[in-house]
């Protein structure tokens, strides 16, 4: 087998060390730019990507040997998935690689909410001990509503199975309810719905998607998280109706406005004001985007990369 994989990004040593014992041949080149790529992209038949860069036309143009585009990570939105798929460029990604951690944060970021703990612990480290302002809810008897009911909203709705809940779930597609979750319509949801949690792609239909009039068609006020994408929600109408009420506490692990790299957060003097608002109030929780983002889920990732390519040379 004579397969070159040009990795682009550093993932788990197992992903590299696995293909090469599979017969792969690995190269790397995580510090060259886009064109210096494109330039050399012919003469692989792989390649392994996070999100350093977009796979776009002009790429896939110059990929004339490309048979797979592995991406560690379980969105494809970085990639022209169209244009790939018309060459016949296999495209491969890991959603279940981090299910469980997305999972995990989203349920954790639902019960520091609900029980106030990021602020009571901030209080009691400068010396105030608040009792009565930081008395709690308790999730049972609550709605859970799951937007998007793929790998990680049946994970999502896995977790909750330990409370005494209802599970609801909206899904573009039909018949994807579980034991853990009852599939109704998006209205439906939105009448019963005490906790939002949104698990979808960022697509042409989930852009903007939770804007003002998404967010009034609830019929009661609401908690909402967000471990999904950044710009399935319009900031500033969320923070209106955080204002008003109607929202009653945010868990966003994703903002819209990330970049592919947002290490320079801080230094950025036009912090937009709906943002601003969002790092003052006291019922949000922000994550770096690290709902996936643990030690087993960095190796998990790797693996289901790994058997992917393996299965697509049928080397399994």
């Amino acid at each position: 087998m004579n397969i070159k994989i040009l990795h682009i990004d550093s993932n788990h040593p197992l992903l590299w060390e696995q293909l090469q014992q599979a017969g792969f041949i690995n190269h790397e080149d995580f510090a060259s730019s886009k064109a210096e790529i494109e330039a050399k992209i012919h003469d692989y038949q792989g390649i392994v990507i996070r999100s350093r860069f977009k796979i776009d036309k002009t790429f896939l143009d110059k990929a004339t040997n490309l048979q797979f585009i592995a991406r560690v990570g379980a969105g494809l939105e970085s990639i022209d998935c169209d244009c790939a798929l018309s060459k016949n460029i296999q495209l491969i990604a890991a959603p279940e690689g981090n299910r469980n951690a997305v999972a995990e944060h989203s349920l954790g970021m639902i019960l520091s909410l609900f029980n106030n703990l990021n602020q009571a612990d901030n209080e009691i480290k400068s010396g105030h001990w608040n009792r009565e302002k930081n008395r709690g809810h308790e999730l049972d008897g609550k709605t859970v509503g799951i937007i998007g009911y793929g790998n990680m909203g049946k994970s999502f709705a896995k977790k909750l199975r330990g409370f005494e809940v209802k599970v609801l779930c909206y899904d573009i597609l039909e018949n994807v309810g579980d034991e853990n979750a009852r599939q109704v319509s998006l209205k439906e949801l939105q009448q019963k719905t005490d906790v939002l949690s949104l698990h979808i792609p960022w697509t042409p239909e989930t852009n903007k998607m939770v804007n003002t009039d998404f967010i009034n068609a609830f019929a009661k006020p609401f908690w909402i998280i967000n471990t999904s994408r950044g710009r399935n929600i319009v900031t500033d109408e969320l923070v209106q109706a955080m204002k008003t009420g109607k929202i009653l506490g945010a868990g966003l692990d994703v903002l819209e406005y990330e970049k592919l790299s947002f290490e320079t957060l801080f230094q950025d003097k036009n912090t937009p004001e709906a943002f601003q608002y969002l790092l003052n109030a006291k019922n949000v929780i922000l994550t770096p985007h690290i709902a996936g983002w643990t030690f087993e889920s960095h190796e998990r990732l790797a693996q289901v990369i790994v058997d992917k390519i393996k299965e697509k040379y049928h080397l399994n």
